[in-house]
């Protein structure tokens, strides 16, 4: 299927690129950062199937491999249009550049399956950031794997939904201040505040102009875990009150091992952890309301979401591809009389 422009209102286009089902929009704004945004299109009858995956790339190794088949097995049923990758792609410090076989060892070699020949949308983790980040988000890695769509911050308008991925590994202070012997990779960043004000203005910008039925905002970080890493505190300060004022459906990201539902009480954003694509934490969790806490596994596994104009599906696997937990929800179609 080939792709279209979609004209987004209020909002001046530069270059528009295909790529295949995809299509690129350039956006070009004088008081912020250029923003990329591409468009996915639903299945005919408008609905939406994909799967989320993170902190998985370890060449096969703590069931990674295993995890990767039982996608494989699970896309085929569901018919997956899509994957996302939630960060942590390549451990234990990203790539050397793109030449790395780490590409090859840890993606294009484990996820073999059939049905997981699909566009893969992801976004860094703090573990890429250490190596070369440049080279992740480099068109010569598309090149080598067209399944691969690696970018700081952009949107997916699949028109069921929009999808909207930040970049949230800048916003961490300790990176900055107490790296602890590691080195990241800032080129492209700094000046960091700058940086900063401009992604959040960039983010609520796109979503107060988003007429999508449903919101979702993906990430690296997390800001409500009862895992190792917790709440990301940068984060819940200055990104969750974007969030709850333009009142996103999901929140989706990985960085704690694990796979973790919490559905918050204040705002009605669920926080959906998926970040068992290899080594998990076992052990590692710490208290949390149980009238929130949905879901905590401290193993390997991986989530799928099913959407359509009313209604939204969540499943969460394990390295078997047993059911964990499931969550929906659903909203009115909207009404035109």
């Amino acid at each position: 299927m080939e792709g279209k422009a979609i004209v987004f209102p209020g909002i001046s286009m530069g270059v528009l690129v295909s790529f295949g089902a995809l299509t690129l929009c350039l956006v070009l704004s004088s008081a912020s950062a250029v923003l990329q945004r591409f468009h996915h299109p639903p299945k005919p009858d408008a609905s939406l199937s994909f799967f989320v995956i993170g902190d998985w790339g370890r060449k096969g190794a703590y069931n990674q491999s295993q995890v990767a088949l039982q996608m494989g097995v699970i896309g085929e049923q569901l018919d997956i249009d899509f994957v996302i990758s939630t960060g942590d792609n390549f451990y234990e410090s990203g790539l050397t550049g793109i030449d790395d076989p780490a590409f090859n060892e840890s993606f294009t070699k484990i996820y073999t399956a059939s049905s997981l020949q699909k566009q893969w949308y992801s976004v860094l983790g703090n573990h890429d950031y250490r190596g070369n980040a440049e080279a992740q988000l480099s068109p010569a890695l598309t090149n080598l794997d067209k399944r691969w769509l690696c970018l700081r911050s952009f949107i997916v308008n699949a028109e069921v939904a929009e999808f909207f991925f930040v970049d949230t590994t800048p916003f961490v202070d300790k990176y900055f201040l107490k790296p602890k012997g590691h080195v990241y990779d800032w080129s492209g960043i700094l000046p960091r505040q700058q940086y900063i004000s401009n992604l959040l203005k960039d983010v609520d910008l796109a979503l107060k102009q988003s007429n999508a039925k449903w919101k979702i905002v993906v990430a690296h970080h997390t800001i409500r875990s009862a895992g190792v890493h917790g709440n990301t505190d940068e984060l819940v300060k200055q990104l969750l009150p974007i969030l709850e004022a333009n009142k996103i459906d999901l929140y989706i990201n990985g960085h704690d091992h694990c796979l973790q539902h919490i559905s918050s009480l204040d705002s009605g954003i669920q926080f959906l952890t998926s970040g068992g694509g290899s080594k998990a934490w076992r052990g590692v969790v710490d208290w949390w309301n149980p009238e929130e806490m949905k879901l905590y596994y401290d193993g390997q596994g991986f989530m799928s979401v099913h959407i359509t104009e009313t209604e939204i599906n969540v499943v969460f696997y394990d390295v078997f591809g047993q059911v964990l937990h499931k969550w929906n929800s659903s909203k009115q179609l909207h009404s035109y009389w």
